[in-house]
């Protein structure tokens, strides 16, 4: 299907040719050879802005939205994709010039009026509507676009983040956003980062979110319907955003209280918070079926107790502040919440982390045999990349660590690996090298080989 060809102007498919006498650039890939998710993502360019103008009707179940995506090129362009599953694309441009554009599957691919050099700033303009699909990860888990009883809740961990806006849907290509939400009087839109505004006209409200540290695209969120708002401070004074549907609202309140506590203790263990606020939104219990680590404002399908309220919040520094290269390293964010939860258990008199290691492994049942599976950064197929090897034995893997280089150096890296990444990507091969950097002295070959990279249950330390 082909739309807002220019007179005179064919599309060829195959080739993307222009009409301008001829293309100097090639076309941009299609997906980044993820190993998880090779279609995901794209090549050519980085995102460095994207701001989605969105309007939803909750009775008709449809979105209307506009995406104004600002990127760089990083090789010459003729051609270049995004990545959106199903709706309607309705029109684009580029650099305000009507673009030609072909749909394949979840690759939207647009050929601008006019090739685009490496290292030009550009401005892609989607226009698109229609029903946003719910998408079912390999796992079976379901994301995207997901309807609730009275507006919707949009997650995107792994690939879901492409069913309600076009973007470069991989966690390497990290982003400021501006989302604009327009919905029925009397619901709410809630979203990352802080709220500017909210404004009534015509029996609709709008509510425009920026955010403006870099966020990959899976951890964006809207959540649309009838919340009861909390704003509160840290004593540091870092803004406290809380949105629970009301059915939670009683359940919620003692953990979601904690949220200052816990922020206030993340930042003596891991380093200063990395974004200009905090907060959380709670869902009914049935809108999802998990928690998400969304930035500055992680959902949970309903009450949360206090030690997936950890596990999220660790999250904001280990996933969000410094983001996987790839699907591949995603133990890098679970194992790092995983031990998070560990270290807040030993800090509030609860178990040692020794005795949570040991109980794990020791342990003789289905769910414990379960951890040796694989290896945390060798996940056996992207069904299985959110198994309790990713975070458990990845948790582990970071107590060998610890075990290995003492209390006080492993402080240091935990700290210093997310200052040195901050706001940026890092692979496995990144933080192994760090791990010996911060350490030169020890002996790390074991925990690589075995616990890391291993099959099967590596002997007991």
């Amino acid at each position: 299907m082909v739309r807002a060809v220019a007179a005179g102007c064919v599309l060829s498919l195959l080739a993307l040719t222009g009409c301008d006498g001829g293309v100097h650039g090639t076309p941009g890939g299609a997906g980044v050879r993820d190993p998880y998710f090779p279609r995901a993502g794209n090549g050519g360019y980085d995102v460095s802005h994207y701001g989605l103008t969105l309007a939803y009707d909750p009775d008709r179940r449809h979105l209307t939205g506009t995406a104004v995506i600002t990127a760089r090129a990083t090789r010459d362009l003729s051609a270049f994709n995004l990545d959106l599953e199903g709706l309607e694309v309705r029109g684009v441009t580029v650099e305000g010039r009507t673009a030609l554009f072909s749909r394949a599957g979840q690759e939207l691919t647009v050929r601008p009026h006019d090739d685009l050099v490496k290292g030009e700033t550009f401005r892609t303009t989607v226009r698109y509507a229609g029903k946003p699909r719910t998408v079912t990860d390999p796992d079976g888990s379901e994301e995207g676009w997901l309807p609730t009883a009275d507006g919707a809740l949009a997650l995107g961990e792994p690939v879901g983040s492409m069913a309600w806006f076009p973007g470069n849907d991989h966690p390497s290509d990290k982003a400021a956003y501006d989302i604009s939400v327009t919905v029925p009087k009397g619901l709410q839109a809630v979203s990352n980062g802080e709220l500017k505004s909210g404004t009534t006209r015509g029996g609709r409200t709008t509510f425009h979110w920026h955010t403006a540290e870099p966020m990959a695209s899976y951890l964006a969120t809207v959540a649309i319907g009838r919340f009861e708002i909390t704003r509160s401070t840290t004593k540091s004074g870092l803004p406290v955003y809380v949105a629970v549907v009301p059915a939670q609202a009683k359940a919620s309140r003692a953990v979601l209280a904690k949220i200052p506590e816990v922020v206030e203790w993340a930042e003596d263990t891991f380093g200063p918070y990395p974004f200009s606020s905090t907060g959380a939104i709670v869902g009914r219990g049935k809108d999802a079926a998990y928690a998400l680590e969304t930035q500055n404002r992680p959902v949970f399908p309903g009450a949360p107790d206090l030690e997936t309220l950890v596990h999220e919040i660790a999250h904001q520094w280990y996933g969000n502040s410094v983001t996987p290269r790839s699907w591949r390293d995603i133990w890098l964010n679970e194992a790092f919440a995983t031990y998070a939860e560990w270290l807040w258990e030993e800090d509030h008199g609860g178990d040692s982390a020794q005795q949570t290691f040991d109980a794990l492994y020791d342990g003789d049942d289905a769910e414990s045999q379960a951890l040796w599976a694989f290896p945390p950064a060798r996940p056996s197929s992207a069904a299985h990349i959110f198994d309790p090897p990713v975070y458990d034995r990845g948790a582990m893997v970071l107590h060998r660590i610890r075990r290995t280089v003492g209390d006080d150096t492993f402080h240091d890296i935990a700290r210093g690996w997310a200052a040195t990444h901050r706001h940026g990507n890092a692979s496995t091969a990144d933080f192994t090298a760090y791990v010996e950097k911060k350490a030169p002295d020890k002996d790390f070959g074991e925990i690589w080989k075995d616990w890391l990279y291993g099959d099967g249950k590596p002997a007991r330390p």
